[in-house]
């Protein structure tokens, strides 16, 4: 199997339906309207997905929630292949941005994630992600959060969200206490809102957009991605599964890539779209006849620019000119 690099992994929104119903049953919760017969969860378009994300994230209460939560979802992505993976940790869901339960929490995620790696040997990175709905006030309080707990494990900062709320402008300041905190930059931009957004989230001065596939649109935008060499988190099965593109041959992805833009993939919240990095990779193959000198390339565009010690990137690296 093709070791792999995931850049773009929401934590809550890997969780397996099985994990989130047996800790409900543990702690008494009745969640049950957010799963359909066979089990999975169940939504009808991407904003009633947040709404059924929230739910199943409200079971996760403690930081041994988390740390139960970072061994299952390590677990599945080693099984895929993946070596190295970023993943989105929000203090709205962990401490109610109480920088003290803040610390309580990272630190559970930290070791169980430093476990998975001896024992699995996949590699993890935290990115602290402040929700767009729930406002720029809040997000300053999730930008110091990170900024007070940057360091070898917490490495980026992004935003994540309902791009119909507010402007990626209202969230400046959060992203400038980051960037003085030294961490890398990403945000979700243009996956629902046109190439403007991916030209707002480019002012807040990030290196990374998560999606970014409306960039598509816009020659412009396209071949000036290409020239800085923005990196585009993109998630083929998550645009797929909500409706974004009817199918994997005709997501951009194909297009983006043959125009020079530097592509990388990741599944997003894989459960919620039913897929896998292993699927994401055949159904690429499948779609645009790419072989594994193309996969490796985006391999190699995802660790470079992956928010890491170098240290680590070597490391990876490394690892990705052999096969599992």
């Amino acid at each position: 199997m093709m070791p792999k690099v995931e850049l773009h992994l929401h934590l809550e929104g890997a969780a397996p339906p099985a994990f989130i119903r047996g800790l409900a049953r543990e702690k008494h919760i009745d969640i049950g309207g957010i799963f359909d017969e066979r089990g999975n969860y169940a939504f009808t378009d991407f904003w009633h997905f947040l709404k059924v994300y929230e739910a199943a994230t409200s079971v996760l209460t403690t930081p041994d929630d988390y740390a139960r939560l970072t061994r299952a979802v390590l677990a599945e992505s080693a099984a895929s292949g993946v070596i190295y993976t970023e993943a989105f940790l929000s203090p709205d869901f962990c401490g109610g941005r109480d920088l003290s339960a803040w610390r309580d929490y990272l630190a559970a995620i930290a070791e169980a994630a430093a476990a998975a790696e001896r024992q699995d040997g996949i590699a993890m990175r935290a990115i602290v992600t402040p929700i767009r709905h729930f406002g720029p006030a809040k997000a300053r309080e999730t930008a110091r959060c990170a900024a007070e707990t940057a360091g070898a494990f917490v490495t980026g900062f992004g935003i994540a969200g309902d791009e119909r709320a507010g402007t990626l402008a209202d969230f400046s300041w959060s992203f400038d206490c980051a960037r003085e905190a030294g961490l890398g930059l990403t945000a979700h931009a243009g996956e629902w809102n046109g190439p403007q957004e991916v030209r707002d989230a480019l002012a807040l001065g990030v290196s990374r957009i998560g999606h970014g596939v409306r960039a598509a649109t816009d020659d412009a935008l396209v071949d000036h991605l290409a020239e800085t060499g923005i990196v585009l988190e993109t998630c083929p099965g998550s645009n797929v599964a909500l409706g974004i593109y009817p199918t994997f041959h005709a997501h951009p992805i194909g297009r983006l890539f043959d125009r020079g833009v530097r592509v990388t993939v990741s599944t997003d919240d894989p459960p919620f779209f039913h897929t896998t990095m292993a699927r994401e990779f055949d159904e690429l193959h499948r779609a645009f006849d790419w072989d594994d000198g193309v996969f490796e390339k985006l391999n190699r565009t995802a660790i470079d620019a992956a928010f890491c010690s170098p240290e680590l990137r070597e490391k990876v690296k490394a690892r990705l000119t052999t096969r599992a």
